[in-house]
Parts: C-alpha cells; sequence; structure tokens
C-alpha cells in the first residue's frame, strides 16, 4: 500500500457505510501502536498530526516516522492529516512534507483563536481547496466553532481554540449555512460544531441532546447526503482509564466523553470521519503510571512505553471494530496523487 488522499478513503467508507478514526500521532510509540491495531483490524486509517505535534517534533523528522511507518505497514492504506491547518502556508508546507490531506479551520483567524466571520472562512478555506487539490491533497473545512454547549465556552487544545464565550449560533452549524459553503469552497469533507469540545473534560454528565447536538448532523446529513461529514472532538473518555490513571497517582476529575454510540449515531448520517486524541493519550498514561507505580525502580523508557502502547493498540482496534472501520483495508487500492489531482 501507500499513502491515501483523504478523498478517496472516505469515498470509499461512505460507499460501504462506515467511518475512518483519525487518531492523532504523538510520538513514535503511538503511530506504532495506531497502525499495528490497524493492520490487525485490516483497517485503513487516519493519522493526524496538528501544528502542535509538527512544532514538537519538527517536520523532518515527523515526515520520516510517517515514512516508516508507510513502509513498516505496507498493507495499511494510511491518510497523513494536518489538523485544524490556520493558514494557507501552514497547508502549503504540510502538502510539501508528505501530507495527503490537509484541515484548513476557517472557523478561527490565523491566530488559532478569534472566531471568523463566513467570508473569511470562506475565502480561506477556497484558496487552500485550489491550492490542494492542484497537489491532488484532499482539504476538511471547519463550520462553526468547537466548544460546550454547557458553558457556552470555546475549546482550546494544543494552542488552537477560541478561548472566550460563544453565542449558540457560533457553536452549532448552521445546516442552510453548511449547504452553501461546501458549494462555494469545494471542501472534501466537513467539520460539524455540535457541543463537542477537545480534551478530556467535554461534559459534566453523560450528554444528551441538550448539549450534544446530534440533530444538527442529521439535517446537514438531510441537505448534503453527498458530502463527508467530521466529528471532532469525539474521544470517549474511557471510564476504566480514568480509573487505572486515578489508582495510580493521577488525578482525572469526574469526566463524560462522547460515547461511541452516539458515534455510531452519526455514522449513519454521513460521518465519514472521527477525531480522537484524548482517548490515546489516557491509554498511554495509564500503562506508563501503572509500571512505574508497580515497579518504582524501573527507568527504561522501552518498558513502560511498550505497556502504554499495548493499551493505545487495544483501544484503537476497538474503534475499528465499533466503526465499522475493520476488514476494508484490503479492498482500498490507493491512487497517486498526481492521478487524484487530475480528478478535481
Amino acid at each position: 500500500m501507500a499513502r491515501i488522499t483523504l478523498r478517496q478513503l472516505l469515498d470509499h467508507a461512505a460507499e460501504h457505510g462506515y467511518a475512518v478514526p483519525a487518531f492523532n500521532v504523538t510520538n513514535m510509540e503511538t503511530g506504532l501502536a495506531i497502525v499495528s491495531a490497524a493492520r490487525e483490524t485490516n483497517a485503513p486509517v487516519i493519522l493526524a498530526a496538528s501544528r502542535g505535534a509538527r512544532s514538537y517534533a519538527g517536520d523532518i523528522l515527523l515526515a520520516r516516522l510517517i515514512d516508516g511507518l508507510v513502509a513498516t505497514f505496507p498493507e495499511v492504506p494510511i491518510c497523513m492529516h494536518l489538523d485544524h491547518g490556520n493558514t494557507l502556508a501552514t497547508c502549503a508546507t504540510a502538502i510539501q512534507h508528505g501530507f495527503t490531506s490537509v484541515m484548513m479551520d476557517g472557523s478561527l483567524k490565523a491566530d488559532g483563536v478569534t472566531p471568523a466571520d463566513y467570508a473569511y472562512n470562506r475565502d480561506i478555506t477556497a484558496r487552500v481547496v485550489e491550492m490542494a487539490h492542484a497537489c491532488g491533497v484532499s482539504v476538511e473545512g471547519e463550520l462553526g466553532v468547537l466548544g460546550s454547549l454547557e458553558s457556552g465556552m470555546g475549546d482550546q487544545e494544543d494552542g488552537h481554540g477560541a478561548t472566550g464565550k460563544l453565542s449558540e449560533d457560533q457553536l452549532l452549524t448552521d445546516p442552510e449555512e453548511a449547504e452553501k459553503f461546501v458549494r462555494e469552497t469545494g471542501v472534501d469533507a466537513l467539520a460539524v460544531a455540535m457541543g463537542t469540545s477537545h480534551g478530556a473534560y467535554k461534559f459534566t454528565r453523560k450528554p444528551d441532546g441538550a448539549i450534544l447536538a446530534m440533530t444538527v448532523i442529521e439535517e446537514i446529513n438531510r441537505r448534503l447526503p453527498n458530502t463527508h461529514l467530521v466529528m471532532h472532538g469525539s474521544s470517549s473518555v474511557p471510564e476504566d482509564l480514568q480509573q487505572v490513571i486515578n489508582n495510580f497517582g493521577g488525578d482525572i476529575r469526574p469526566t463524560w466523553g462522547v460515547p461511541v454510540e452516539e458515534i455510531q449515531r452519526g455514522i449513519r448520517s454521513g460521518v465519514r470521519k472521527v477525531n480522537i486524541d484524548t482517548d490515546n493519550r489516557m491509554a498511554m498514561t495509564a500503562g506508563v503510571r501503572r509500571v512505574l507505580a508497580q515497579n518504582p525502580g524501573e527507568f527504561d523508557p522501552r518498558k513502560y512505553l511498550k505497556e502504554g502502547m499495548g493499551l493505545v493498540k487495544e483501544l484503537c482496534k476497538a474503534r475499528f471494530e465499533a466503526f465499522g472501520t475493520a476488514g476494508h483495508a484490503d479492498q482500498i487500492t490507493p491512487v497517486p496523487l498526481e492521478a487524484m489531482s487530475k480528478r478535481y
């Protein structure tokens, strides 16, 4: 196999009624665990890197890591995706380093903090689409601002996200506006705002329709049945991982994530990409804490990271199965970027 574009991957997912998890790559260990899980479940996968990850590792090292994963797991179709790009330049440099998909998050201005108006979002996203499609690379856009319907506050993770109070109009994607945005920008996928947020502390109670507006996705899908929809901030924050972390010295406050059954509801209404990061961070942390607590003399990172990798791998396998992704990798033949550019 080879790298695959987001568009080709999500087209296949739509045809067969499944979604693909987009797991953020934090380090070599998370990358290995994620793609190992994909191989064992015969699943394609989206590896996402934020601007924070690019800054942490550096583009050259990150690109070589992805090269290594593609070479080591040739049977797995891998889409390398830029998460929450903030400018045309951020997206262009990602493409230069081998990303096959970029997200232009024009819901915020270039500072990654200030909510933008529709015209700004449309114009910058359309410019990125024009540039990326010329290279055969896919583009995800976002309409609406991620944040909590409980508190009305924006959502910031990894240096990106609104920090102030937001109106409900900003926190919920308008379905009519979504139709216009997709038509005017030509995006390959659309991220929808409906009450999800990044990090572990998404909801103070098990979410219902008042704080997780799945009806927004359903209405957008009704209007745009052929558009691939994206759920951001969709970690489920498993209670068992919270307990392991806390049992071995952590301090995770009671919290709720996005239930898997709600994600499955979204998949039935056109969701084809599901972003997950916190769950894997928690799995890695739980494994490391457990080893170090039970073996306080241990100082070999390979020993305690291996435990974390195992938990990450099991979590990813569970998501591949739950989202219907498992069993599809060997059905897909990635199309080269040059050929994709001719399709656009």
